[in-house]
């Protein structure tokens, strides 16, 4: 259709924005062990930040072999990652849960569509977004079973953090 991507840009808009995205979880989670790492779930929250420094690190690799120009926003996503996390932690573990739900729902829906776009062509970039979406939701089940839904003002915060999430996938996959 007039206006789609070509298939070089939009492979170039994936690696992009899952640079941009695993750049903000990992920056979530360091935010989120600067408050809760000693407690009882530290050793939780750095696992899955282990995981999202994997998924970073791929796509760093994908970003320099395959010459995709990173966003130019990473560095409000350093600060915004780490303030998003930092400040849910603050306001509780569930709270920290929640926002840890939220980002990792909404990744399944971005992954999911990514998945859906990349053909046979592009085998391995499929399979590795396969692989980390089901990281992904493996921490969107851990944040469930560790009380994201009994935090204040639960769906708000939700639907704000979403939001929030998804405005950055729009604008990293572009800017």
């Amino acid at each position: 259709m007039p206006g789609d991507p070509t298939k070089d840009e939009l492979i170039e808009r994936i690696i992009r924005v899952d640079q941009a995205g695993e750049y903000g979880a990992v920056r979530i989670y360091a935010g989120q062990l600067a408050v809760l790492g000693k407690g009882p779930k530290g050793d939780m929250i750095r696992h899955m930040k282990a995981q999202e420094d994997v998924h970073l690190e791929t796509f760093s690799k994908m970003v320099s072999e395959r010459r995709v120009r990173p966003t130019a926003l990473m560095p409000l996503w350093h600060l915004a990652g780490f303030a998003l996390g930092a400040g849910t932690a603050l306001l509780g573990e569930k709270a920290a849960m929640a926002c840890t739900v939220a980002v990792e729902e909404t990744i399944d829906e971005h992954y999911q569509a990514q998945i859906a776009k990349l053909g046979d062509d592009e085998k391995d970039l499929r399979e590795t977004c396969a692989k980390f979406r089901d990281e992904e939701l493996e921490h969107r089940d851990i944040g469930y079973a560790n009380g994201a839904k009994n935090a204040v003002a639960y769906p708000l915060l939700s639907r704000a953090i979403k939001f929030g999430t998804k405005l950055a996938i729009n604008l990293s996959e572009k800017i």
